[in-house]
């Protein structure tokens, strides 16, 4: 796995650091963020998704919130898109 790193949250201290990492072999996003609380959660559920398909989390996924600043590093599917990674 190669992974490149995209961004991290700008003015970041030596803690609390939502970071996104690319997979370059798959495309994948790698997103370390702040855990959705209960209350996110239970809105995401309600909210729901297409109908028929269920709203449990499995246990092998997660909802993470990722802070609107750090949209800026998501490439986009046609190429461009992402910021060079940065820290500030």
């Amino acid at each position: 796995m190669r992974l490149r790193f995209l961004g991290i949250i700008p003015n970041t201290g030596k803690d609390d650091s939502p970071t996104i990492w690319l997979d370059e072999d798959s495309g994948d996003l790698l997103i370390q963020s702040y855990r959705a609380s209960e209350e996110e959660v239970k809105a995401c559920q309600d909210a729901g998704s297409i109908p028929g398909h269920g709203t449990d989390i499995p246990d092998h996924e997660a909802i993470v919130r990722l802070p609107k600043v750090m949209i800026k590093y998501i490439p986009r599917a046609d190429g461009g898109g992402a910021d060079e990674a940065s820290g500030t």
